[in-house]
């Protein structure tokens, strides 16, 4: 079994943290170009404009609102917004500062997957970082960075923590603070105390030592986990944020279909790239530490299946599996090191060479041509937001009146480039539509109690709300109809 080798070893030189810096901006470039040239420059999520606007609001008026005057709970991640708020100060925003984020977020998680497996392969001493260079060019990971979505910055601090943990780190205090700093970025980030705390358990330390560790791991949490429910309620009166309530009633549909279902296209998206050469590596590593005992990259592992399972079990793994990602770079990693001891354990040196040739060979064609492919994806993910969400904003911005009030599903562009008052009916931040969140005869309802006089949405979306109201614009665009979705359209719900 692959074991932890000397810090020394394993430490990165500058000239190794530069190159994969290097392939982290090549990558992304090829993003941003295939972007361009699809439509234009964009975000492929509107999600990513919730962020902007939330970002946007706190930097120019101080305030933690959506809609300004409007304290909400919205935002699912407030350290992306913290870390997006410096753009706008200086006039970066919001595209280029959150490509540079992502950028770094790219580079230090390719360093640390680097580290991780020089320090867990005692045969990998390499002349260029090709794992790191690895990471940097996996399709997902490079979505991710060009996502202006947290979820990069979710991986990247889940993975320095899991790193931690199977190279035995004993800084109890530290993982702690890394796990109350992941919540800061996603929620579920919680998550992650599950493997230090069983870990701590199992350490072979006296009990008294285990026990105090575990006091300064709870202390190191608490120090970010209390302020973080307290904004929370602060802003909803709940402990978590909107999102985290709204994702789960939204999907409820996707919840009641069929576990092996669910669970098989949750696989799909994973093994749509690199990984799909991993899983015989990933296997084997699965089934060494079962045969070792290697607790701690047990925890790990199981730390991975069972994110992966809560997610697939309650949200379906649309936007390539956005939700997935963060496990990724952990599977990646173990897939590789099962690989690397099977190289180990071959006796002839010729047939090491030809393993090893072939391997890192399908590795790096199925790379290549995913990153090609994904650039791809990216680019018709931007095209389509912008084509239909960012100038439906610009054109209700422009054409309604100014005192009008408007109900919509996806709220991010409308929220960023327009100041009409909104009635969000996806409860990011009108949380009062949850109960009744996919109900539409409530939500008519709701909609006149409300005072709403325009409806923005895709008309498949609320077929029966489309139907009562009278059409007045579509955007017009050629992706979404592309895609096989209609246009997005605003509608006179009740307007003068």
């Amino acid at each position: 079994m692959a074991r932890v080798s000397s810090a020394s070893a394993a430490d990165l030189s500058l000239r190794d943290a530069a190159a994969i810096a290097v392939a982290a901006a090549v990558g992304m470039g090829a993003f941003v170009i295939a972007s361009a040239r699809t439509y234009r420059l964009g975000f492929p999520l509107d999600d990513s404009w919730i962020h902007a606007t939330y970002s946007r609001n706190l930097a120019l008026s101080g305030e933690w609102a959506f809609q300004l005057g409007q304290a909400s709970a919205g935002s699912t991640s407030p350290l992306w917004t913290l870390l997006l708020t410096p753009g706008h100060w200086l006039g970066a925003a919001p595209l280029w500062w959150s490509h540079f984020l992502g950028l770094v977020a790219l580079a230090g998680l390719g360093a640390v997957a680097e580290a991780t497996i020089r320090r867990l392969s005692s045969g990998y001493r390499p002349r260029v970082p090709w794992v790191g260079i690895f990471i940097a060019f996996e399709w997902h990971m490079l979505w991710a960075a060009a996502s202006g979505m947290e979820t990069l910055l979710h991986a990247v601090l889940a993975t320095i923590l899991l790193s931690l943990l199977v190279t035995g780190c004993r800084n109890f205090a530290a993982l702690g603070l890394l796990t109350g700093l992941s919540v800061w970025v996603r929620p579920d980030g919680l998550t992650l105390a599950g493997p230090v705390v069983v870990g701590i358990m199992l350490t072979a330390l006296p009990a008294a030592t285990r026990l105090r560790g575990l006091g300064s791991y709870l202390l190191g949490l608490g120090a970010l986990l209390v302020p973080y429910l307290a904004l929370n309620l602060s802003l909803s009166g709940n402990p978590m944020p909107n999102t985290f309530y709204a994702k789960q009633a939204e999907y409820a549909a996707w919840q009641a279909r069929p576990v092996l279902n669910r669970i098989g296209l949750g696989l799909v998206q994973l093994s749509t790239g690199p990984l799909v050469l991993l899983w015989p590596g990933l296997a084997i590593t699965a089934f060494k530490i079962a045969r070792s005992r290697n607790v701690a990259l047990g925890l790990a592992l199981v730390w991975c299946a069972a994110y992966a399972l809560m997610y697939v079990l309650r949200l379906p793994p649309y936007q390539h599996g956005r939700y997935l990602m963060p496990v990724m770079p952990t599977l990646l990693l173990m897939g590789i090191l099962g690989f690397m001891d099977v190289l180990e354990a071959c006796k002839r040196a010729a047939r090491r060479w030809a393993l090893a040739w072939a391997w890192q060979a399908g590795l790096v064609m199925l790379t290549a041509g995913f990153l090609v492919l994904g650039a791809g994806a990216y680019g018709k993910d931007v095209a389509l937001i912008e084509s239909e969400m960012v100038n439906t904003a610009i054109w209700v911005a422009e054409r309604l009146p100014p005192q009008a009030v408007i109900a919509a599903h996806d709220i991010g562009a409308l929220g960023y480039f327009d100041r009409h008052a909104l009635i969000d009916l996806a409860g990011l931040v009108s949380p009062q539509v949850l109960p009744f969140i996919r109900d539409e005869t409530r939500l008519a309802a709701f909609l006149d109690e409300s005072g709403a006089e325009y409806l923005v949405a895709f008309p498949d979306l609320y077929p029966d709300l489309a139907r009562s109201a009278r059409q007045i614009h579509s955007s017009g665009g050629q992706f979404a109809p592309a895609a096989g979705e209609g246009n997005m359209t605003v509608y006179c719900w009740r307007c003068r």
